[in-house]
């Protein structure tokens, strides 16, 4: 019996690589502008120097591993305040979803690391190679030894590129001088690192490119829960430009289907056929179509930043329009300003401002030294030989300052304990006097005693009080005094 089953279909497309030409226009302008700010601010930041006096790094932006530290110019994070660092990133991430709901993918078509760096890496290509329709004819051809040499000075120059994104990663955890002028002392944590950011830099903008943008990032799937009806979205008016057509035929609307608006994409899509995952929001299809029209001395704007509220009224006053000056002039006229000020953003601006006040207000507040109190609980109290009580207290102070000092420990509770710290000295009232190292924690066993009769609670509140030299407390910490069940 033959076999009729038919053969099974792939459900994998094959990929297909893409060739994007360049273009020239007012967004590819503004793209160049943010990519050189950007990677202008990347490359030389770890070189700028901030003066923190003798003995504290003077690099102005610096994650300090090794002693735990994060500096930012003028301030300084120690590991406890971490909570600076989860503010930030919520305001990045509210800031994201702002500015997708107000112009939808805009982070990816103009500040996304991986759309920067594909983008320095393809002009380097198009440098060496030439552009779309050279590169295509040359990987169509046979092997030759023009092409060999292109693609080895290609890729020499992407590795060049690459290196550098990576010494520059480490170069933040790293004095920058230190690490170019005395490479034989780096360890090899720092050269696996280096090596790490070199290769995914190389293999992400060099090869991967669209398909990091539509297989393996996720932001793609989230972004249609951030946009609505007013999001500025780049986009193609059908209403003016279908059908499509040769522009001699009266019939036929602006769009001549010339496909420059897919030649000049990063990501190979057409943007005719709608909002789509692999759109990244560039805008270069914008510059690309407006040179077309120009061309045609046609007006510009067939393909642009648009609402799909925009987008569907439109529609709605052409449907029944000829092409033509009449379809264009209703067109337009139904358009609308974006609403800027709607519920979804306002929503975001109110935590983004609620946010930035939480930390600038914790920052402004900051202290610089904090004291606290470990109670002891092996054992939780001691009785002595006449009849009293001890508690053991471990003492931390932390000092985010360089200058360090001398300060007084007293303690507020029920009369009549009596307060020592080991290997401190006391000042004229008895008090123990602490020396207290700048930028750092200085640790101490403090001892609390209740002599024979004293009446105490079975838990008993605490306070103890950080004096500067004046008397005036700088620090205190609330703890409990633990005794037998009376």
């Amino acid at each position: 019996m033959p076999d009729t089953c038919p053969a099974p279909t792939s459900l994998y497309a094959a990929h297909r690589k893409v060739y994007p030409r360049a273009v020239q226009g007012r967004v590819r302008r503004v793209k160049w502008a943010v990519l050189a700010l950007l990677l202008g601010l990347y490359y030389t930041v770890p070189w700028l120097r901030w003066d923190r006096g003798p003995g504290a790094p003077d690099q102005a932006v610096l994650v300090d591993m090794a002693h735990a530290r994060l500096f930012f110019f003028w301030i300084e994070l120690w590991p406890q305040e971490v909570y600076f660092l989860t503010g930030l990133l919520i305001l990045g991430a509210i800031g994201l979803f702002a500015a997708t709901s107000l112009f939808g993918r805009i982070w990816c078509g103009f500040a996304c690391p991986q759309t920067v760096w594909t983008d320095l890496f393809l002009w380097v290509e198009r440098r060496i190679e030439g552009d779309r329709n050279a590169r295509m004819r040359r990987d169509a051809g046979p092997p030759s030894r023009d092409r060999t040499l292109r693609r080895l000075a290609k890729h020499a120059a992407w590795l060049a590129i690459a290196a550098a994104t990576g010494g520059a990663w480490v170069m933040y955890f790293h004095d920058a001088p230190s690490l170019v002028l005395h490479p034989g002392s780096v360890s090899l944590q720092t050269w696996f690192f280096f090596a790490l950011f070199t290769t995914t830099t190389y293999v992400l903008a060099g090869f991967a490119r669209e398909q990091v943008c539509t297989y393996m990032c996720p932001w793609p799937r989230f972004q249609a829960a951030m946009l609505d009806q007013d999001s500025l979205v780049v986009t193609y008016r059908d209403w003016r430009g279908e059908p499509r057509g040769t522009p001699k035929d009266p019939g036929n609307g602006d769009c001549v289907d010339c496909s420059a608006c897919v030649q000049v994409c990063p990501t190979g899509v057409d943007i005719r056929e709608g909002q789509q995952l692999g759109c990244i929001g560039c805008g270069l299809c914008i510059d690309a179509c407006d040179d077309i029209m120009r061309k045609l001395h046609r007006q510009e704007g067939l393909i642009g930043f648009e609402t799909l509220a925009n987008l569907a009224a439109s529609q709605a006053a052409t449907h029944e329009l000829e092409p033509g000056p009449a379809r264009l002039a209703a067109g337009m006229e139904a358009r609308r300003p974006p609403r800027l000020l709607r519920p979804r953003t306002l929503m975001y601006g109110g935590v983004l401002a609620l946010v930035s006040a939480v930390m600038l207000g914790a920052l402004l507040m900051r202290e610089t030294l904090s004291l606290t109190v470990l109670p002891e609980r092996a054992p939780p109290f001691v009785r002595l030989s006449d009849g009293g009580v001890r508690n053991a207290y471990l003492l931390k102070l932390a000092d985010k300052s360089r200058d360090g000092g001398r300060y007084t420990l007293a303690l507020d509770g029920v009369s009549g304990l009596r307060l020592l710290v080991q290997d401190a000295a006391t000042d004229a009232a008895g008090l123990p006097v602490l020396p207290v190292r700048g930028d750092g924690v200085s640790s101490f066993r403090a001892l609390v005693t209740a002599g024979p009769g004293l009446p105490l609670k079975e838990r008993q509140p605490l306070r103890f009080r950080l004096l500067d030299a004046a008397g005036r407390p700088v620090a205190t910490e609330s703890s409990v005094f633990l005794g037998p069940q009376p």
